[in-house]
């Protein structure tokens, strides 16, 4: 089942999909594109996972992690379908990624492999934002590349589990203005979903709601004030932000990350 959260008439409502429309508690039936989305759940917390790609360590000259490279998205980061991106002022370089987000269906600690799938409560859709100005130097979490708020797109649905039956055999693609710019397979991961969450879950407690980021595929590029970006993953449906500038009254981001190895006084 595909699940949602949106308002209608002015309501906070949820819904199923069903032959294409929402029907909401009372089987009254919304018309997607006339809805304003909200986020498909209110995560108690998003971690994300850096580099769990072959191809995109090798895009960007890194070497592939050993164990799973985590990070925070901060919750302010996070952003419903259809809601506008905000490009920072002075950027140089920000990029989309395309990512199959896990969705945590029951609290979790000190779960094995063998059993993670039972605490996977479904998947949906996630653009891990970045500038990637701030993410020069993998020693330190990339906060500042991927924290800013309304970097952190998830939607439109949350697609229950029990809909996909291989989550480690999805396509992705990423278009920006109609164009292909990235396209994988979750068939590329280097840590599997349980691998993830039996690594997450030893040292803290997965959430019911948590949603976890699995990494992205190879495929980066520019984005600018303007864009619209459409994302999708097999089964999930398909997860569309436009751009826009900052205000005028931001100043400009200043600086860049040091290289890895190098200190920058800070």
């Amino acid at each position: 089942m595909k699940y949602a959260r949106f308002i209608a008439g002015g309501r906070a409502l949820n819904g199923h999909l069903h032959d294409g429309k929402l029907i909401d508690a009372a089987g009254v039936a919304h018309t997607p594109d006339d809805v304003q989305f909200l986020l498909p759940v209110e995560p108690p917390k998003v971690i994300a996972l850096a580099l769990n790609y072959n191809d995109h360590a090798g895009e960007l000259g890194l070497t592939q992690p050993t164990e799973p490279a985590l990070f925070w998205k901060p919750n302010t980061t996070l952003l419903p379908h259809r809601g506008s991106v905000i490009y920072p002022r002075g950027a140089e370089f920000m990029h989309y990624e395309v990512e199959l987000g896990v969705i945590i269906g029951r609290d979790a600690r000190r779960v094995k492999a063998a059993d993670a799938m039972d605490h996977v409560g479904g998947y949906t859709i996630g653009n891990d934002l970045v500038v990637r100005d701030y993410v020069t130097n993998t020693f330190r979490p990339p906060m500042r590349g991927k924290g800013w708020d309304t970097f952190g797109p998830l939607g439109p649905y949350y697609v229950t589990a029990d809909e996909i039956a291989d989550p480690h055999d999805l396509k992705l693609t990423a278009h920006v203005n109609g164009e292909l710019r990235q396209e994988g397979s979750t068939r590329d991961m280097i840590f599997s979903i349980p691998e993830l969450i039996e690594h997450i879950s030893r040292f803290m407690t997965l959430q019911k709601d948590d949603v976890i980021l699995t990494g992205t595929p190879k495929g980066i590029s520019h984005v600018r004030p303007g864009d619209v970006m459409t994302l999708e993953v097999e089964g999930l449906g398909t997860l569309v932000n436009d751009i826009v500038e900052e205000d005028e009254g931001a100043e400009p981001i200043q600086g860049k990350e040091s290289k890895e190895g190098e200190w920058d006084g800070r």
